[in-house]
């Protein structure tokens, strides 16, 4: 899965990697801790550009009757989201990206009680690209609608299975057009995105646990522990 993430980028960084078409109004104010029902940045396609927007992170869909399913909507499984009614919609009509300058995973060492935190950022590009799907919601009170989203994922690499058994759907270049093709609407197509990443395209570094708690957003996050470079240095 993908709990949490960060992104160290404004969007005229985004606009200068050719990932945005459109520069948005507004400052985006650097994330190192961002979690569910949080506010995060998205890619969206608008009539051929690429556009920029601050979306919720946990999938609401058009039919809740409440926003509250989001929160555990933050992730959709990539081999099932095509049937899923919460996802299948979106998945043909309402892709996006989520662009992130890293991602966490947890594992549980043995004979530990606390949960350990592992930071994967991409080895030579600037940030990655999450394949994401979106979602807009009225309320039943019919009051400003809310736009959701989530990240898809897919089996881990080798890289990640280390410590985790998912991780998110990681789209690099010309993948990432086709991801936001909306002329594409059936899921066949779009599948061959959907696979692990390279592990040769991502590093892992172990993290302080201080990041487990939503709270704490702030630079000493994704520093190494212990001076390790490489998840494969692990303990």
């Amino acid at each position: 899965m993908c709990g949490r993430f960060t992104y160290l980028f404004t969007w005229a960084d985004l606009h200068r990697l050719s990932l945005l078409t459109v520069l948005p109004a507004g400052q985006l104010q650097r994330r190192y801790n961002v979690a569910p029902t949080q506010s995060a940045p998205v890619i969206r396609d608008d009539d051929g550009q690429r556009v920029g927007s601050m979306l919720q992170w946990g999938l609401v869909p058009h039919w809740a009757k409440d926003e509250s399913i989001g929160s555990r909507l933050i992730n959709a499984r990539a081999e099932s989201a095509a049937d899923k009614p919460a996802f299948r919609a979106a998945l043909r009509r309402r892709r996006c990206l989520v662009p992130a300058s890293g991602f966490y995973e947890w594992s549980r060492p043995a004979r530990r009680r606390t949960r350990s935190p592992t930071y994967f950022t991409p080895a030579d590009e600037p940030l990655f690209t999450f394949a994401g799907l979106w979602e807009s919601w009225t309320p039943a009170d019919a009051g400003d609608p809310i736009e959701t989203f989530c990240i898809l994922t897919t089996d881990a690499n080798d890289l990640v299975k280390e410590v985790h058994e998912r991780m998110p759907v990681i789209l690099f270049g010309p993948d990432r057009d086709r991801w936001l093709d909306r002329s594409l609407s059936e899921p066949g197509p779009l599948a061959p995105l959907l696979a692990p990443a390279d592990p040769t395209r991502m590093r892992g570094v172990a993290v302080s646990p201080r990041v487990n708690s939503p709270r704490t957003d702030d630079p000493s996050l994704i520093e190494p522990i212990r001076g390790q470079t490489s998840l494969f240095e692990q303990e």
